[in-house]
């Protein structure tokens, strides 16, 4: 573990801020009330959210590094940073899996792109090993090509202990989806240490789908149906069930077979999905919404969504709605969607993924910012289903307060325990420094004189863990 101050914290809460991320606190779904709290902010930029085994949240950020967050505070390490080639708009660290057996086998999968002299600019699966407080001894288990978009790289490992990743197309128009000896445009399933599974439509290769242009979400429902969201060109995103063997259609097919497409041939796009065992989404969306990354609900804290899809959204160039989290309900048997419905439009910001607390129910949302490509602010968002709320033992559970919030004139600080005494500072949009000292329960901060605005409060402990808290004044 190293100490860490987040790169781009400020500049990265510096655009486009306008709140009421504090201010609104609650929110209602059906009968069901979530209680919001920032959990990290100003981490650059938030890609991959992963519940772990050890019951702390796992998170990617696009730069390089993997966060481990304690999901009851904020407080957080970085246990790993990577030299990562993110020259482009897209590449860096993306997707994350974390072993099913992580007790016995610590063992974490990552997806990022790379550059060296044999390779060129490439992108690995690579897995690391997690000794209680860092990542490493990294040992490359694949590498597929790379570039500055549409390198896909969403993990998740199945039921039955194999890793699917997602691969873009790179940008080539579908060239390499298609192609069945090239690995971007695919699904590819390994086993966890890297083999070729037997049971894969070809046993000499890595490929269980293809057809893909740019596949960022994924997860695993009822009775192990695989879903899928897709990137279309214009048009045409789409939510899928993953099928060993099956195509997907891209470049030649869009959307569904029905002969309206943008980029492909529309006369042939019928015809190729007949000879083409092509599968069909279950929903699109036109323009394009930029649907990204999936994961399965089955929790009983918020009724409403239980055994719902929920999927993140970044809001695509054109799309009337922007960013959002979109419920996707389905039928009992999974096979079927039978509606659909959006949540947190009102934050304006691109929401990159979604994890779930399986103890409490809370779901974790991470923002990316109003713009492409997700330029701040970059915020790691909990909503709390009330009945499941401990906020009352918040000294156990959160470790750093501030309240009221927003403020007109004074905050009061309520502090832990386990975080008296540390130091901290708080900084403006530009990176002035407002206020410096150590934390202290009930302690009073002046804010009257400070300018309306959002500011950054930075703690971090003798053992370079990290606390971060934004602080509304109006």
């Amino acid at each position: 573990m190293k100490n860490y101050i987040p790169r781009l914290t400020l500049w990265a809460l510096s655009v486009a801020i306008t709140f009421p991320f504090a201010a609104q606190t609650t929110w209602n779904v059906g009968e069901t009330i979530l209680n919001e709290y920032n959990l990290v902010s100003g981490v650059n930029i938030p890609w991959e959210l992963t519940w772990g085994p050890d019951d702390m949240l796992w998170c990617t950020t696009r730069e390089g590094d993997v966060l481990r967050i304690d999901p009851a505070s904020g407080a957080y390490e970085t246990v790993l940073s990577l030299n990562v080639n993110d020259s482009g708009v897209e590449p860096g660290l993306l997707g994350m899996a974390l072993h099913p057996d992580f007790t016995n086998q610590p063992l974490v999968y990552l997806a990022y792109t790379a550059q060296d002299f044999q390779n060129g600019n490439h992108e690995r699966l690579s897995v690391f090993y997690w000794n209680g407080s860092n990542l490493g001894n990294e040992q490359i288990l694949h590498i597929v090509g790379a570039a500055g978009i549409h390198n896909g790289s969403r993990l998740l490992i199945l039921p039955d202990n194999t890793l699917l990743m997602s691969t873009g197309d790179l940008g080539d128009g579908g060239v390499s989806s298609q192609s069945d000896n090239n690995d971007n445009g695919k699904i590819l399933r390994f086993n966890l240490d890297g083999s070729v599974p037997a049971d894969n439509p070809d046993p000499t290769s890595f490929i269980y789908t293809k057809g893909h242009r740019n596949s960022q979400g994924m997860c695993v429902g009822p009775n192990g149906i695989i879903y899928s969201s897709e990137h279309g060109q214009y048009n045409f995103d789409e939510f899928n069930i993953i099928e060993a063997g099956r195509n997907y259609g891209w470049p030649n097919v869009e959307g569904l077979c029905d002969g309206i497409c943008d980029w492909c041939n529309s006369g042939a796009e019928q015809s190729f999905c007949l000879a083409n065992n092509i599968v069909e989404p279950l929903k699109t969306w036109s323009p394009c919404a930029a649907v990204n990354d999936l994961i399965y609900y089955d929790h009983p804290a918020i009724p409403e969504w239980q055994g719902s899809i929920l999927m993140a959204v970044l809001g695509g160039f054109s799309s009337p709605v922007g960013g959002r989290l979109e419920v996707l309900s389905m039928s009992e048997d999974g096979l079927t969607l039978e509606e659909s419905d959006m949540f947190f439009t009102e934050f304006n910001q691109r929401i990159r993924d979604v994890a779930v607390n399986p103890n409490t129910g809370a779901i974790y949302l991470a923002f990316n910012g109003p713009s492409y490509t997700g330029n701040g602010p970059n915020l790691i968002k909990e909503f709390r289903p009330a009945s499941a709320d401990g906020v009352a033992n918040w000294e156990d559970h959160r470790g750093l307060d501030i309240y009221p919030n927003p403020a007109a004139h004074q905050v009061t600080l309520r502090v832990s325990d386990l975080w008296t005494g540390q130091s901290f500072e708080v900084l403006d949009l530009k990176g002035n420094v407002m206020m410096q000292g150590q934390l202290n329960p009930n302690d009073i901060l002046d804010v009257s004189s400070w300018p309306s605005a959002s500011y950054l409060l930075h703690a971090q402990n003798q053992d370079g863990v990290q606390m971060t808290r934004v602080i509304v004044v109006h």
